[in-house]
């Protein structure tokens, strides 16, 4: 007989991520900034409308947007200014992906699916991880707007270094309402 699954365990580190304000906003002085749970429903919303048009799995890709920042609600948010290495980075994320997988009894298709996002080689992954960049630009342009003392330049300098795939021609609509 498997283990049962720990739900209450399970959700009560995951709704850590509720209070967990994005890293990148905080450190530009974005007052009551968006927190992780906030970013993570963004990118599911986009997947949900925009992935039916790629020909792409859905629920691979509902799935990954839904739990690829999960680790977060337990070593917080890590950005590249904070000068943790990629590499360390992700045994960081992978450990606590492991430990939260662990309050499951059968977790290992959302750590897989986890893994695949991470290395990103999917059609699936790369699509998710350009929703997650998206999301993140959408977010500048309401901060944009709201809060329009705040400059936000470097975000949108280091957008256009990206290739958005699939949704390249919604990020160049919402770039030229800037």
């Amino acid at each position: 007989m498997g283990k049962e699954s720990d739900i209450v365990g399970f959700m009560h580190q995951i709704n850590k991520l509720k209070t967990i304000e994005r890293a990148g906003w905080v450190r530009r002085g974005i007052e009551s900034s968006e927190s992780v749970s906030d970013h993570s429903n963004g990118i599911t919303i986009l997947a949900l409308i925009l992935t039916p048009k790629t020909g792409i799995d859905s629920s691979k890709v509902l799935k990954m947007s839904i739990i690829h920042d999960w680790a977060e609600s337990k070593i917080g948010d890590i950005i590249p200014a904070d000068g943790v290495s990629k590499e360390e980075k992700y045994k960081l994320e992978e450990s606590a992906m492991t430990e939260l997988i662990g309050y499951l009894n059968d977790g290992s298709e959302l750590l897989s699916l986890w893994k695949e996002f991470e290395v990103g080689e999917t059609n699936e992954a790369k699509f998710v991880k350009n929703l997650d960049k998206l999301e993140m630009m959408f977010q500048a342009h309401e901060y944009g707007i709201s809060q329009p003392r705040v400059n936000l330049n470097d975000f949108w300098e280091y957008a256009e270094k990206i290739d958005f795939g699939e949704v390249q021609l919604i990020y160049n609509q919402l770039r030229n309402l800037r």
